[in-house]
Order: structure tokens, then sequence, then C-alpha cells
């Protein structure tokens, strides 16, 4: 560890970085990070993150490469800080990712997992379902037809590789067991929002499947079995949230309340769970039980989008202040101070610093996600207009 990453271990052990006086300098110093994380490509992708120390993965410091996955799902929060900021340059950013998505794209329709020059590129279903949001995203803003045939054709390729009980085993990220994939009902919620726009049935029905698969998985208290990359007996929060968002919006989206039902059932688990700082464990055991002493930033901040959308559709006024209270929790972990422009603005791995998600590392996710839950939780008087985030 060098000198920069023990100092900001050092100050999340004292409680963090001190609030700014206007919340709307924590979304400005993420956005300018995942500006920069964009303009440290070469092409128009988004750097996966910034390893402030030396990365377990990458084996380096500094910004890493393109991450087609991850730059998928932004694209709809640059085109919703856009309109809710009235920055137009950020929706022209947004449009350079999707055309760089298509280049990119596999012959298969398939995304590719891992990062861009990571070995010969594989074919991720997970990845894939991400990226059609960007694709959808795009298509519904600009109306060229170029990035809904893209979103067709991993729609397709996603149907091949569906299993006949609605899981996606084949094709898992080389990063993730095959077995454990329960997380990606967020799939299936990109499948069926692919069947509204290209008024296909066949991608809403694939959709439907999964989330079916999805819920088959989840304890009466909410916890998810065979949801983790590496751990399904302690999840990530990270992956728990993936499976609850991804069945609460197919079940917004389809009018099944059912499904919103079983989303809404491990939202209130989480929320009795979280801690009088705001924060959430980085991991849970079936029982709810925390398994670990740092937190997995990622998932506070997609906890807080889920907690901000059931409050929202329920009038469900403490979950709306527990999504403002985990999003102050989150901005107390920014450093918005910091010289190193790959330290600054963005949202950690893990709080402390060390902690076994990201250690070390500044990632795109979760600062897309801490941008979204604060587009969702801020008053939306202080934005141009309320932003959809989608995505």
């Amino acid at each position: 560890m060098n000198r920069a990453a023990s100092a900001e271990r050092r100050r999340d052990l004292a409680g963090g970085h001190p609030l700014a006086a206007d919340p709307l300098e924590h979304l400005d110093a993420a956005l300018a990070w995942l500006v920069r994380a964009q303009d440290a490509t070469p092409d128009g992708g988004v750097a996966r993150g910034y390893a402030v120390a030396w990365s377990e993965h990458f084996r380096r410091r500094g910004w890493q490469p393109s991450y087609p996955e991850t730059t998928g799902y932004i694209i709809p929060t640059f085109f919703d800080a856009a309109a809710a900021l009235d920055r137009p340059e950020l929706a022209q950013r947004a449009v350079r990712m999707a055309d760089w998505e298509i280049e990119v794209q596999l012959p298969s329709g398939a995304v590719q997992g891992g990062v861009i020059g990571e070995g010969p590129p594989s074919p991720a279903a997970f990845n894939t379902g991400q990226v059609i949001f960007g694709w959808l995203r795009a298509y519904r803003e600009t109306g060229r037809d170029a990035y809904l045939d893209a979103a067709r054709r991993a729609g397709d390729f996603l149907l091949r590789t569906q299993a006949p009980d609605g899981a996606f085993r084949k094709a898992a990220s080389r990063f993730a067991r095959d077995d454990c994939t329960t997380y990606n009902t967020r799939v299936a919620w990109a499948l069926c929002q692919l069947g509204r726009d290209a008024d296909e049935p066949r991608y809403t029905e694939a959709g439907a499947r999964n989330v079916e698969f999805g819920i088959s998985r989840q304890l009466e208290n909410g916890w998810f079995r065979e949801n983790c990359l590496s751990d399904p007996e302690r999840p990530l929060l990270h992956t728990i949230a993936y499976a609850t968002r991804g069945i609460l919006e197919a079940g917004a989206l389809m009018g099944n309340e059912r499904w919103v039902e079983a989303a809404r059932r491990t939202a209130r688990a989480l929320a009795a769970r979280q801690r009088p700082d705001g924060g959430l464990a980085g991991r849970f055991a079936d029982d709810w039980s925390e398994r670990a002493e740092w937190d997995c930033l990622t998932g506070d901040v997609q906890v807080a989008i889920i907690w901000a959308k059931l409050a929202a559709m329920f009038g469900d006024r403490e979950l709306g202040e527990r999504a403002r209270e985990i999003c102050r929790f989150v901005m107390r972990s920014q450093n918005r101070s910091a010289r190193d422009p790959g330290l600054r603005g963005g949202i950690k791995g893990s709080f402390p610093f060390d902690g076994e998600y990201g250690r070390y590392e500044v990632l795109n996710w979760a600062t897309k996600f801490f941008i979204d839950a604060l587009l969702l939780t801020l008053p939306v008087e202080r934005f141009r207009r309320a932003a959809s985030v989608s995505g």
C-alpha cells in the first residue's frame, strides 16, 4: 500500500470526508470522475476504474482499460444527468459510448466479459444484458435503428444461451461462477425492456422465465441462494442488490405485483440491517447476519436506489429516508479534494479502502450507481427535470 492509499484508509477509519454544504457538489464531483474515466481511454468506452495502489487484478496502479459491461449501463446515467442538469455534452458522451459498444460487439451478438485487451474476448451473458440497457436508451434518445438492431442481436444471443428453467448458466463471465447466477434477473429486466421497445414478446417471455427462476432461489426472509460471483454462502450486497432490482424493475415494467412484492421483501429485510451511520455490511449470510466488516459501496448505493424506487411506488417515507441516509454515508466516503484525479470524486470499491471488494480501487460502476442514487434522492426541484434513472 502506498502513501495515498494509506492516507485514504486512515481517513475512512476516522469516519470519512466532510459532507459538502450542497449535495450537488458530490454529484458534480462524481460526474467529473466518470468524464475523466472516459477520457482516460483511447476508444470511447469508460475505464473500468482507477487503482490508487497496486491492483490485485491488473497488478499496477492508474487508469484501467475500457469495460464494455459497465460502460453499457453508464449510458443511461449520462443521458439522465444530461437532462436533469441541462448538460448536453453528457448526452454526446453517451452516444460515443453506444457507438463504441457496437464496434466491440461480438459476431454472436454477445458482449465480452472483462475489459478490452484482457485476453481473447469471450461472451458473457450478464455483460450482454447490461449493454442492452445502453443501446435501448440510445435508441430512444436518438431514434437510430443501429442501436435497436444491436440490442436485438444481443437479445438473440441471450435467448440461445438460456436454459429451459430460465437460468443463464452458459456464457458466465470467466471471473464468476457459472452455478451461482441468480443476479441475472438484471438481465431479465433488460430482456423485458427489449421486448417492449422492439415489440417482440419472445424477449419478454425469456425475461419472465428468468425472473421466475430468480424468485425460486429466494428464501422466505428475502435472501437469495446461488447469488454471488465467488461465495454464495455469504453473497455480496452488490449481487443481492442486482437480483432485487432486476425483479423489482421487471415487475414494475410488466405490471406483475408478485414480482414487486418479492423484491420488496428483500428490500425490507435489508432495511432492518441498516446501521446507525447509514451503511450496510458488504456481505450477508442466509439469516441476514453480517459477514463483512467493510462496506461494498456499490451495493450501498444500489440499495439506496431500490429503497427510493419503492418509496415512490408505495409512499413509504421510511424507505425514502433510509435511501437518503445511505447516500449521505457514501457521500462521506467520497474524496472530493484529492490531488490524484483518479481518486478525486469517484466512489471506492470498499469502505474502508482496504476492504475485500475492489481493494484500493475507485470503480466506474460504484460511481455510476452513486450518481443514479443522488438523482433519485435529492429534491427534484434542484434539477432541470426529474431523471428516470433507467439501467
